[in-house]
């Protein structure tokens, strides 16, 4: 058996194995995210290789130099393109499938007791009395914003005109 074999220790090391997982620093992108990632790292790339291919024809004074130069302007468009596709792709996702938008328990519990705070404050200051007063109900009711529909001439039985 080797220094390194993958074994549970490794000979000649301290009590260490080749192999260590260890666990992610970040949540791994979504399928359609890193697709498009790896979409705009290759166009991106190819993009520069023809670039540098470029400036390299245009030093020597080829005849390729525009032709080349005419496909690394169409190949930074499609670029910024590729580049643009992974941010509407991330931001698409993410308004989807990505945020989750309920408050916390602790944020609802907090409002509750708020709520619970504000009704006794309001209840203490109105004397005990009910927040919603039936009509008729105690000295001080006031008289609807609305008369009733019998109040109202125009709605009343008809007088016989035809």
């Amino acid at each position: 058996m080797g220094m390194y074999e993958d074994t549970d220790t490794a000979v000649g090391a301290a009590g260490r194995s080749l192999w260590e997982e260890e666990p992610a620093r970040r949540r791994r992108m979504p399928d359609p995210v890193r697709d498009a990632a790896v979409r705009a790292v290759l166009i991106v790339a190819v993009t520069l290789t023809g670039a540098t291919v470029t400036f390299f024809l245009t030093l020597t004074g080829s005849w390729l130099a525009l032709p080349m130069g005419i496909g690394a302007i169409a190949g930074t468009v499609v670029a910024t393109w590729g580049v643009l596709d992974v941010l509407i792709t991330r931001q698409m996702w993410n308004q989807r499938y990505g945020v989750v938008s309920v408050p916390s328990s602790t944020a609802r519990d907090r409002r509750r007791e708020r709520r619970r705070a504000n009704r006794e404050a309001r209840a203490e200051a109105a004397g005990g009395a009910d927040r919603i007063r039936r009509s008729g109900a105690g000295p001080g009711a006031r008289p609807a914003v609305w008369p009733p529909p019998g109040a109202d001439r125009r709605y009343q039985a008809s007088s016989g005109r035809g």
